[in-house]
């Protein structure tokens, strides 16, 4: 298992440079970062190949898809025996509109980060999908007025202390 210890600077500063963009050629990340392309090269496939890469993406706007509601429903189940919270989170990965979902704790079990196009179509999800999913006792959702910050990008500052 790597450890995140055997990272210097440069993967450091390759790790945030593809946070903000991956799509820079290798020529301009080594330039960036301050390496030349091969070395630079070498480093993203060994931190790929470590699992701290995990893929690229393409972030997309929510907002020009008409995708602009997103809810935060909290969800409680009956059992928390490990059959029936893998039942749970095996059924969640097939619901689409389910964007995230996390074990949490407290008095509520999973936090969902739902999006849909419309509050309707969250209405017919929680009616038809949410509260059918397996165990679910509640479903509590908060809707989000408005997107104050996102970032998909982690706080590298903090690593390697």
């Amino acid at each position: 298992m790597p450890d995140v210890n055997q990272l210097d600077d440069f993967d450091i500063k390759i790790l945030k440079a593809l946070q903000e963009n991956a799509d820079y050629s290798m020529n301009e990340l080594g330039d960036l970062v301050g390496l030349s392309h091969t070395p630079c090269w070498r480093r993203i496939k060994r931190l790929e190949a470590d699992g701290f890469i995990r893929g690229k993406v393409t972030l997309l706007d929510p907002q020009k898809l008409t995708l602009s509601v997103t809810v935060h429903a909290y969800v409680t189940i009956k059992s928390h025996d490990e059959d029936s919270l893998n039942a749970f989170e095996s059924s969640v990965q097939e619901v689409k509109e389910i964007v995230e979902c996390y074990s949490t704790t407290g008095d509520k079990d999973y936090l969902l980060r739902v999006v849909v196009d419309s509050v309707e179509h969250y209405e017919q999800l929680l009616k038809k999908t949410l509260v059918h999913l397996p165990n679910v006792v509640s479903v509590n959702s908060t809707f989000a007025l408005k997107q104050v910050k996102y970032t998909t990008s982690l706080p590298l500052d903090s690593v390697r202390r």
